[in-house]
Order: structure tokens, then sequence, then C-alpha cells
């Protein structure tokens, strides 16, 4: 049985990854199409503004116009008069990029270009007064890759300075494929001495973060048509072993949910995946704001603008985020640099999730207000187990005492699972304790009798045996209003909940 069930679970991840690979594909194709589009809108408005100067310049004299027909004549005046609209781009943000054609092309490139990966990895680097972490940096996330992944990533270099003795350096895996250097020209830099100083931040630290948004947006631009998922490092962390198909595999149990970005390390912009057809979104923000604000800020800022009500409360908005930003735990990646690339600058960060023994399961559950009447330990909080960050620990349960998840807006519900103790403390266990629903209406429900209901319209679905209690959801309850976990009979010991999935039906 193991036997069969680990190559059709490959076959399966196989087949996944091919068809986001092609649905990536044609969303691109019809992006570039859109861009060709747009192309020739922008180059038909050029020629119509060359006619109206040039009508301009004759005033309209009939001896200008005299060898062309009466309607050829009618048609140049109505263009004349006729004032597009104006189509936003890159270059309203960034005009000196028109200054010279080749600053959006590398100035070294060097590797085969490899595409149709499944994942890419991008790390910016540029010159450290007193060390580089690099060479350390790949090794570790080479070593820790299998034969048959590294054929399926890429990992991109991306050199942040314009010297190009400096870049040209040799890196072996170079022929291989696997790994690339690219480095921008000069002309894609815009002046950076004369920026504004803002949220406290010296004149070198503002000039450092914003060159650091226009690298990670160059760097994004190079990634976007080479595979199915990019991921954000740094040049100077290590790696878990295992931490490529620790991310794939999260990836693609993540496939029906619509996530923007998972996090597989809480420090800075170290670990986060995006899916490749995103970068387009993030790297037009990005140019819009890159003097004002940090890059961690900026996609903050983009999860507010997606999801966010200005109408309702900061909790109410960090929980619809939480749905777009996944955080995966323990963490993949340690940074080890004590140098940062801003000259002068000590950086004593380090990942504290990063050797953690992972005691909790992590899923994507529906945005909810979570509440309890048990009295929680340690900080082992709800929430928290509700966005997959912790496991949650209760003092004694006690008959009535119940946990509530009250979604944000009625959810169509497929299964549940919830799932008690852990490998610490095995023994802390729910028993005696229901899995309810309240549907938003249960006046034409045809399967109540099956159920049980209580007295505030819960119907009673499941119960926990040997500390799990999961199930599916009869559709005609459907959508879903809450979800309640009752206890029906005092316990002796303490409750671990550590794994919380009320899976979605997908669309």
């Amino acid at each position: 049985r193991r036997l069969w069930h680990k190559p059709y679970t490959g076959w399966w991840s196989d087949k996944l990854v091919k068809h986001s690979m092609y649905f990536h594909a044609l969303r691109e194709r019809l992006r570039a199409a859109e861009h060709r589009t747009l192309q020739r809108s922008s180059e038909l408005n050029s020629i119509l503004e060359q006619f109206r100067r040039a009508i301009a310049e004759t005033n309209g004299s009939k001896d200008a116009l005299s060898n062309f027909s009466d309607e050829t004549q009618k048609l140049l005046k109505e263009l004349a008069h006729r004032k597009p609209l104006q189509v936003p781009n890159i270059y309203h943000h960034m005009p000196h990029l028109l200054n010279n054609e080749g600053s959006l092309h590398p100035a070294v490139q060097a590797g085969l270009g490899r595409t149709g990966v499944s994942m890419v990895m991008g790390i910016p680097t540029v010159k450290r007064k007193v060390k580089s972490y690099l060479s350390e940096t790949l090794h570790s996330l080479i070593d820790k890759l299998s034969a048959e992944e590294k054929l399926d990533c890429v990992i991109i270099v991306f050199v942040g300075e314009t010297d190009i003795d400096y870049v040209n350096i040799s890196f072996s895996f170079l022929n291989s494929g696997l790994l690339e250097v690219i480095s921008p020209p000069a002309s894609y830099y815009p002046d950076l001495n004369n920026l504004r100083e803002t949220f406290g931040d010296s004149k070198e630290r503002v000039k450092w973060r914003t060159k650091q948004n226009l690298d990670y947006s160059f760097l994004m631009m190079y990634a976007v048509n080479k595979g199915v998922y990019y991921v954000q490092l740094e040049d100077d962390i290590v790696a878990k072993p295992n931490y490529f198909a620790t991310m794939k595999n999260f990836a693609l149990q993540l496939a029906t949910e619509d996530w923007m970005i998972l996090e597989f390390s809480q420090l800075g912009f170290i670990g986060k995946m995006f899916q490749a057809p995103d970068l387009n979104l993030i790297v037009e923000f990005i140019f819009m704001f890159y003097k004002e604000k940090p890059i961690d800020w900026l996609l903050d800022h983009i999860l507010w603008v997606k999801v966010c009500n200005p109408e309702k409360d900061a909790k109410h908005c960090e929980r619809q985020k939480s749905s777009l930003r996944i955080r995966f735990r323990p963490s993949l990646f340690q940074h080890v640099g004590l140098h940062s690339s801003l000259a002068g600058k000590i950086q004593k960060l380090t990942d504290k999730d990063f050797l953690k023994p992972l005691l909790h399961k992590i899923h994507v559950n529906p945005p909810a207000e979570v509440s309890t009447s048990l009295k929680v330990y340690q900080g082992h909080t709800l929430d928290k187990t509700y966005l997959g960050e912790d496991f949650f620990w209760a003092i004694t349960p006690m008959s009535g005492d119940y946990v509530l998840f009250k979604f944000d807006r009625p959810v169509n519900i497929e299964r549940f699972l919830f799932r008690s103790g852990n490998q610490e403390h095995p023994g802390d266990k729910i028993e005696n304790t229901t899995v309810e629903i309240l549907p938003f209406s249960d006046a034409e429900l045809k399967t109540k009798e099956k159920y049980k209901r209580t007295e505030d319209r819960f119907y009673k679905l499941a119960q926990f045996e040997k500390g799990v209690a999961e199930g599916t959801v009869d559709p005609a309850f459907n959508p879903v209003v809450a979800v309640r976990l009752t206890v029906q009979k005092d316990s002796a010991v303490w409750a671990i909940i550590s794994e919380i999935h009320i899976k979605r039906i997908p669309g």
C-alpha cells in the first residue's frame, strides 16, 4: 500500500505543477497580448501626434493639403482635434528610463536562461565593505537540493552594482542551468542623491532602502516568466535540509486557496514566496512608491488595498490579510549576516522559529472572529492556532465551555478537522466535546431531522474520538455562519488543539 501511495502522490504533485505551469503560461500569453495591444495603441497615438503637429505647422493651409483627397483631408482634420487619454505606465514613475533604450536590459546576464521550472529563487547582493556571505548562502541552498530538484528550479543572483568587473566573477553551476547571474545597467537607476528623508531615516538609509526597492523590482521582472513560484531570499542566509520540497509541497496544498504571499521565515524579506503572475502587480506597486517606504511596508499596503475594509477595525483587516499572507512554521531559513549591506550597520537578527520543533499543523481557514470560554495558558491563544502560528493550550475544560469560530461572511464548507494533543503533551486531548455548525438559514433544511439541534440553532455534526473530530458537511447546511466546539462533560486534563482545518468548497 505504501509503495503504491508514494508514486501516486508524486504523480499527483507533478500533475498539479504541470497544470499550474500551463495556466501560468496561458495567463502570461494573454498578458503579453495585452501588452502588445497597448504598444500598438501607443504607436498609433504617436503617429496621430505627428499628424497633428504636421497639420498645426501648416496652419490649415489649403495648399499644404491640396495633394490629398477631400476624404483624407476630412479625416486628417478629425484626427487633429481628437485628444487621446494618457495610459499610465512604468515611464510615468521612472521617466529617466526613456533616456536610454537599454535601461531595462541586464548589463550582465550569465547562465543558460532556464525556464519552465516549479520554483525560481532570487538573491539580490551588493558589495559589502566588511564581509560577503554570498558564497556560503549559495552552498547552503545548492547542497541541500537533490539531483532532481536541481533540474526543477533556478537560482538568480542579482548583483546590484554597475561595476562590471565586480559582477563578472566565476560561479560554478552556471553551465548546468541551475544558477544565473544578472546585473542592471547604470541607466536603470534614477538620481538617488536628492531623495526626501522620511520616517526618521537618515539620508543614507533612505538611499539604501530606495535602491533596494529598485533591485527587487528588476530581479522580479527578470524572473516573472521562468517558473510557477518565485521565492525572495537574501545573500546572508542558511537553509534547512529538504527546504525545496517543503516549500513546493506547502504551495501545492494551497493550490485552491487565493493566497498572495507564503512566508517561510519571519524575518524581513527572507523566504517570501509569490505566484509568478502576481509579480507584475507587485513591481507596478513598488515603482509607484519606491521612494516612499521600504519593501516590507509596501507589500503590507498591497494586501491592505486588496482585502481591508476602511469601515472595519484593525482586527478585521488583519484577519482578511491573513488569508492572503500565510506563515509556515518552523522557519526554513536563518539569517546569518552580521554586517548589513547598509554601510556601518550591525545586524544581529536571527529567526527564533528556525530550530523549533513543529507542535502544530498549518492550514488556511476562512477569515473568522474566534472566541472561547476556556482559560488560555501561557499565551497559546486560539487566534494563533486558527492562523496556523501556534497550538492552543487551555486549563481543564468544564461542561458548557466552548470554542467558537464566527466567520466574517457565510462560508460553504466541505469538511472539517480538529486534532488535540501534540508530541510534547500527548495526554492533553479533548474528549466529550461536540462539533456544531450554525447554518445561514435552516428554513428549508430537509436533513435537519438527522442531526440534533441546540436551542440556539446550532446542529451537532460530530464528536471528538481519541482526541480527533473530523467529518464532511452536508451541502444542505451551506452556507455556514459559525462552527463551535462544545464541551459536554468536565475534563480531568488540560486541552491542546494542535490542528484546525475548516476546508472551504473551492470556488
